[in-house]
């Protein structure tokens, strides 16, 4: 017997060892011969290697059994990682220096976390998957999501490593992102469907089933349909609702603007127009501006229409009215801009050309209309120069009043109001001192005005630079009057000095008397003597200034009245009792006396 140096080893030889010794001892005792005791050993160490060899056999069935084992458990642990994506813990090193067993056992710990790994990550990728097919049906149609809910979900083993399943989440998120978005844009549809059925009165509800029954029934367990058709259907039926708003409110703006027009013709009361107040409240605004609910409905334009109809027939029926009164209207801008108006639609006419049916009422009307249109546009285009033509005319209406002031022989008595004619009378002095500048300042602008349109500037009827140079005329020879008249009264201070020179400086009461009467001279109640108005007509009258407004009553080409402005003779009060007697008088009685010298 070979000895073995591991103790458990020398312990069975010692054991085996004292059995042998123990049995030749019997043997001996016996009496077995060499031979026997040959037999009985060799069948001994016969028995022993049989019991040997089974046990050998036994461990290395065992071995084998823990190779493959451990094999499979590695196996299993390389397909997992792999599919998990995981790192390999287990070493090779460990598996050279580790038995059987011991790799067993090191190995099954990881198996069990990888498996259940494994499961937790298939189910994670069975919820990622089912989520979705759940959004890629409902973003595509429910048919093909309830085809996708009908089969069961399957799940590639093969792959489940975190890349993969972060791939999936990404295209997860991507696709609740994408239902988001478009669950927003039905929403932002369906209100936009909700308003436009408001403003034109339409049954939303309808509106939207036509499109889609989900979208009308959801609310809490129901879903939204979002697919790609019903976001094309919300478009059509929002394109649709736009297109018939924009049809709608130009109907009713076109109503509207019917309506103000005949309300201006007849002159309607604010009862009748307030009852349209929707109606109007639309024209000022734009058409995404209209958000009231019903005002576009078919009721509303249906009952606007009806009274647009209404107000026509009656327009119809008080033609003849409106028409005087559009061309009265007519005739008052004309007069108050001084502007000739036309006469082809004057009120005898316009009543004949209605009567006689040659001419629509309504063209009329638009002809008159379009005439005050262009009236005004004129009166705007007069306005500075009429301004100009009133301060002329009432700095002339001054003078006026101020000859007539200077006239009065009791101007300057302690009376009351004598104060404030005074005061207007220093006003009226520098306001005549003007009328010269005025006057060609308004030429100037006139000039300027009709080259800018190449047209003459009318004064009801008369050209304005006429009546100004006739004014500018008259005035002038009114200035040389007055200087004549000037030059008289010196000639008459000369004439009488040398009257007195010789017979005498106080001529008798009776030669005087006679002398007044004969000449056309009266006495003025202090003293001085005013020449007769028909002595002045005569001689001394001045020539009349004409104004725009001697004109104002000007027909078929000739004036009607003619207005005076500083017709009024010279005054003579404030003259010296010497200086009173006229150049006709003085010039009489020299006759009969020879010249003393040439004038």
């Amino acid at each position: 017997m070979q000895v073995i140096e591991n103790p458990r080893s020398f312990l069975m030889d010692t054991s085996c060892g004292a059995l042998l010794r123990e049995l030749q001892h019997i043997w001996n005792e016996i009496g077995e011969t060499e031979t026997e005791k040959d037999r009985m050993l060799l069948e001994l160490e016969k028995e022993c290697l049989e019991v040997y060899r089974r046990k050998v056999d036994e461990a290395s069935n065992a071995k084998a059994r823990l190779r493959q084992s451990v094999a499979a458990k590695e196996a299993e642990l390389a397909a997992l990682t792999a599919s998990l994506g995981e790192l390999n813990l287990h070493s090779q090193t460990e598996k050279k220096l580790a038995s059987l067993k011991e790799q067993l056992a090191s190995v099954t710990p990881l198996l069990e976390d990888l498996r259940v790994k494994k499961e937790e990550r298939i189910k994670q990728f069975a919820d990622i998957k089912a989520l979705v097919e759940k959004i890629s049906g409902e973003i595509s149609g429910y048919s093909q999501l309830n085809d996708a809910m009908a089969n069961p979900m399957t799940v590639d083993e093969h792959d489940l490593s975190l890349r993969r399943l972060d791939e999936y989440q990404t295209h997860l998120r991507a696709l609740q992102k994408e239902k988001t978005d478009r669950l927003h844009k039905v929403l932002e549809y369906v209100n936009e469907v909700h308003v436009l059925c408001g403003v034109l009165g339409l049954d939303f509800g309808k509106t939207v089933s036509e499109v889609d029954p989900s979208l009308r029934e959801a609310g809490p367990g129901k879903s939204t349909n979002i697919s790609n058709d019903t976001l094309d259907g919300l478009a059509q039926a929002i394109l649709k609702l736009k297109l018939e708003k924009k049809d709608r409110v130009q109907k009713l703006k076109d109503f509207a603007a019917s309506l103000f027009e005949l309300w201006n013709l007849m002159d309607s009361p604010k009862e009748e127009r307030s009852q349209f107040g929707r109606v109007i409240s639309i024209v000022e605004l734009s058409e995404h501006e209209i958000t009231e609910s019903g005002v576009l409905s078919l009721e509303m334009i249906v009952q606007t229409a009806a009274e647009v109809e209404r107000l026509t027939k009656q327009k119809a029926s008080r033609m003849k009215e409106l028409v005087l009164k559009k061309r009265l209207e007519l005739e008052e801008i004309c007069r108050r801009a001084h502007i000739e108006p036309d006469m082809s639609t004057a009120p005898e006419k316009a009543n004949a050309l209605i009567d006689s049916g040659i001419v629509d009422p309504s063209e009329l009307l638009a002809n008159i209309e379009a005439q005050v249109v262009k009236a005004k546009e004129e009166s705007t285009s007069r306005k500075e120069i009429m301004e100009r033509i009133d301060k002329w005319v009432a700095a002339c209406e001054e003078e006026s009043w101020l000859e007539d002031y200077n006239q009065d022989e009791n101007r300057y008595s302690a009376g009351r109001g004598a104060h404030i004619n005074l005061k207007r009378a220093e006003r009226a002095r520098v306001a005549v001192n003007k009328i010269p500048g005025i006057v060609d300042n308004l030429m100037n602008k006139v000039f300027a005005w009709e080259e800018e349109r190449n047209m003459p500037f009318l004064y009801d009827g008369v050209r304005l630079v006429a009546i100004l140079e006739e004014y500018k005329l008259a005035r002038q020879k009114k200035e040389e009057e007055k200087k004549r008249f000037k030059d008289q009264k010196k000639l008459q201070d000369l004439l009488l000095t040398e009257k007195e020179a010789m017979y005498g400086s106080k001529p008798s009461p009776k030669r005087s008397n006679s002398f007044n009467k004969a000449n056309g001279l009266r006495g003025n109640g202090n003293g001085s003597m005013t020449p007769t108005t028909r002595r002045l007509s005569v001689g001394c009258a001045t020539p009349e200034l004409m104004t725009p407004r001697s004109h104002s009553g000007r027909q078929n080409g000739y004036f009607k009245e003619l207005r005076r402005l500083s017709t009024a003779p010279l005054n003579f009060v404030a003259l010296s009792k010497e200086d009173t007697i006229s150049y006709a008088s003085v010039y009489s009685s020299e006759q009969g006396s020879p010249p003393r010298s040439q004038i």
